[in-house]
């Protein structure tokens, strides 16, 4: 194995681990109940610590792999994370459980962002970076489905204890792998934004805390409505602070890449379809109207996984060498929008086979056909110097995706035994999508040199940065 296929294999390793833990503990959650003997009160925040912590610090654990290296900020993020599984596995109770998932979800917001960093630095642009993006993708893709399933086995056949232990030799075997094959890029020297980072972190943090507690108590509750409105104030004085700050956490010159501002909105507006919202809807409808177990709900979702991971890794990088990224994005988001139409239309009376594998195949297909070409758009022609920020930004909307999504679709299909209303709500997002696409740049056709013709963007001590090559 050459040193970059093992670069793909340790970051494809370390993001389905990140990925994975976003759903892993939802199956196990009565098993933890009993075994713990916890009020239901808590089952929440242990689920919702590690999405807590992962969402509100993703930008600034994006920001320290372009201050402190790649291979520094990967080793220091999978050691956390790894650690912080460690700790989960072995708690006694529900404090340390949730104060280990909140470390972890720290863990996770420094390693991601990386993971695709040091994919696009080990892999020039070209047809190997678009298989090595095809694989990182569907990794990603896949986890949220993987999750159900290893924790549905584990938890019939062991403990939900393994649920968080099984990160451990995974993460103790990668990091002497990273450690020897990772290296850094020369970095520039650079300060924190820390006012930036603080305003940035707190306001994702009240973000994502205003919509858990609004999917829990309600909007009628002063809790997320005071969370939410603090959010949107800290969120707004952090984009004005960036304009003016020496070193800014998220450079403003960025968000005037067309690549970079449509392609995110389209990966918030995707999130909120496929990051949670699916497997919670689902898993609910196999649980609650059919009936199924923990291994068996699990087991469901094998057609998506099986079906995202041919597409993404097989088809997807043969097509995109034929047809433009822009219409694969646009074909891929009008396949997903039609299945989770025909999904809409599952009621109490649907069996599997009418109610879940069919519109499966079409989400899937669409899923894996989208999901890769966005992913090289996005980061084709950032600076090196910004690279760990642009990842940053494109985990930060799948992630807040994620959580609106799910935060707004419970509010409109409350009855978890009925979910159409919401896959209708997907259905009408991920046509949104096919629309935005269209003004996107093709990356290897008509991407624009980044920050636009004759701009020479400027790093901290006024060193110009052209596009990357």
């Amino acid at each position: 194995m050459n040193r970059a296929n093992g670069v793909l294999a340790v970051a494809c390793a370390a993001q389905f681990m990140v990925v994975l833990d976003v759903s892993v503990v939802n199956v196990a959650l009565p098993a933890i109940q009993a075994d713990l003997r916890l009020p239901a009160a808590h089952l929440p925040w242990i689920a919702g610590a590690y999405a807590l912590a992962f969402g509100g610090t993703l930008l600034l654990g994006a920001r320290l792999a372009d201050i402190h290296g790649h291979r520094r900020t990967f080793l220091g993020g999978l050691a956390l994370f790894t650690a912080a599984s460690l700790l989960g596995g072995l708690a006694g109770g529900g404090a340390p459980l949730v104060a280990a998932r909140a470390v972890q979800g720290l863990g996770a917001a420094v390693l991601a962002p990386v993971t695709l960093t040091v994919l696009t630095a080990a892999f020039p642009e070209g047809p190997a970076r678009v298989r090595a993006l095809a694989t990182w993708a569907a990794v990603g893709l896949t986890g949220g489905a993987a999750g159900n399933l290893l924790a549905g086995a584990l938890t019939e056949t062991l403990s939900w204890r393994a649920i968080l232990l099984v990160n451990v030799p995974v993460g103790a075997l990668a990091l002497p792998v990273a450690a020897r094959l990772l290296t850094d890029a020369p970095r520039r020297s650079r300060r924190l934004d820390l006012p930036g980072a603080v305003l940035a972190t707190t306001g994702l943090t009240c973000l994502v805390y205003g919509l858990s507690q609004a999917r829990a108590r309600g909007w009628d509750h002063p809790a997320p409505v005071a969370a939410s409105a603090a959010a949107l104030l800290l969120l707004a004085a952090f984009a004005l602070a960036e304009r003016h700050a020496p070193s800014p956490l998220v450079p403003p010159r960025l968000l005037r890449s067309r690549a970079v501002a449509v392609g995110n909105l389209v990966t918030l507006l995707a999130g909120a379809c496929f990051q949670i919202p699916l497997w919670y809807f689902l898993s609910l409808y196999l649980h609650h109207a059919l009936g199924y177990t923990a291994m068996q709900t699990g087991a469901a979702f094998l057609p998506h996984t099986l079906l995202t991971l041919l597409v993404g890794l097989r088809v997807t990088p043969a097509l995109m060498r034929r047809a433009g990224d822009r219409t694969l994005i646009v074909a891929g988001a009008l396949a997903a929008a039609a299945g989770f139409g025909w999904q809409s239309l599952i009621g109490p009376g649907d069996g599997y086979l009418t109610g879940v594998l069919g519109p499966a195949v079409l989400i899937s297909v669409g899923g894996g056909l989208f999901t890769t070409p966005l992913t090289a758009v996005v980061t084709s022609g950032v600076p090196e110097a910004d690279a760990g920020v642009a990842s940053g930004l494109l985990n930060t909307a799948k992630q807040v995706g994620g959580a609106v999504g799910l935060a707004a679709l419970t509010a409109l299909a409350p009855d978890t035994a009925d979910p159409g209303r919401a896959f209708l709500a997907c259905a009408g997002l991920l046509a949104a999508c096919a629309a935005l696409a269209l003004a996107l740049p093709s990356a290897g056709r008509d991407q624009q040199p980044f920050g636009g013709a004759g701009e020479q963007a400027r790093l901290d001590g006024g060193e110009p940065v052209g596009p990357a090559r």
